[in-house]
């Protein structure tokens, strides 16, 4: 029996947060078993944003070895540099033909991007979801693993897979959302009701994979708690219960178990605690990625073995594509 599809990608912008990994990366090391895995290092979605060409290209490998260092088996995923399967942009032309300029400009995404970014607005910030789109459908995912705030991409796809099919015929499958369950959203050190970002203006805000012991502990030391001094999880205490959820992620132990192990015990011995386990886990991914980053032959020939993988799952899809749309493909 076949294995369902999964579909998932990140962006090589900026360094990934504890909250990236233990939201996405650490769901996917557990699903390489039990689903066909195309995991994508999505560079071309990148820049949207200006970019250093240099600095991009370092960033993709970094990403590349760390998804490995923290346990994806390129023998078990295609991990892969979007840019190298060129049936991405082939396939976004051909869905922008059916995406109307209305639900683009809608999106959560553009808006923000466009304020954020008001002297760039470009054409790749409204066409950004056709190429996500385009990502997805090619590989006929039935499932992409996303956050409950990250569903709007995933609807357009299904919009888009719909649509064509309607007007075409049987193509795409129709993505499902995959919503991960069990793990807490991780919030911001700093804002506490906010999502842990990596984009985050606040250095202190965010824990990052690359962040040494001593930075770890450091901003945990600095992360923002709530009035008393009761270490329980409420929603009337906010940074407390941040504290937990990443406690006990790292940990895996229940927020009830880690209640009564603080029962007692002031604020500045749960940021310790937490900190300290925190740069417990990232020590041994760091070591592996630096060891990775040292071979950078092997590290290209993993990306050349997803990116073959890829490619040839793709242009199944694309030749599919033009056929029905009627594009000439020789005799």
């Amino acid at each position: 029996m076949d294995k369902k599809v999964i579909y998932s990608a990140v962006q090589p912008s900026g360094s990934l947060t504890i909250g990236n990994y233990l939201g996405a990366i650490r769901n996917w090391i557990g699903m390489q078993d039990e689903y066909d895995c195309f995991y994508a290092i999505a560079n071309m979605h990148a820049i949207t944003v200006k970019q250093e060409p240099s600095e991009l290209r370092r960033r993709t490998l970094e990403l590349a070895a760390l998804y490995i260092a923290c346990g994806l088996d390129p023998e078990k995923c295609a991990l892969y540099v979007q840019s190298q399967v060129p049936q991405h942009a082939e396939l976004t032309w051909a869905l922008n033909s059916i995406a109307y300029v209305g639900e683009l400009s809608r999106m959560t995404q553009f808006k923000d991007k466009s304020q954020k970014h008001a002297e760039n607005i470009n054409m790749g910030l409204m066409d950004y979801p056709v190429l996500m789109a385009a990502d997805i459908l090619l590989y006929q995912a039935q499932y992409v693993p996303v956050g409950a705030d990250q569903k709007q991409h995933v609807e357009i796809a299904r919009d888009l897979a719909i649509r064509f099919n309607n007007r075409y015929g049987d193509t795409f499958t129709v993505p499902e959302p995959l919503i991960l369950k069990g793990g807490a959203k991780i919030c911001s050190l700093q804002e506490p009701t906010k999502k842990m970002s990596k984009s985050d203006e606040n250095p202190n805000a965010s824990v990052f994979l690359t962040d040494d012991r001593d930075t770890v502990i450091r901003k945990f030391r600095r992360a923002v708690t709530d009035s008393g001094n009761e270490i329980v999880a409420s929603d009337e205490k906010p940074g407390v219960t941040n504290l937990l959820n990443i406690y006990c992620a790292f940990r895996g132990c229940t927020v009830g178990e880690a209640e009564r192990e603080f029962a007692g015990k002031g604020y500045g011995d749960l940021k310790l605690a937490v900190g300290e386990t925190v740069a417990d886990a990232l020590s041994p991914v760091q070591e592996a990625q630096k060891r990775l980053l040292s071979d950078k032959k092997y590290l290209g020939e993993v990306l050349q073995a997803g990116a073959d993988r890829a490619y040839r799952a793709a242009r199944r899809t694309l030749s599919k594509v033009y056929r029905k749309i009627g594009f000439y493909q020789g005799e």
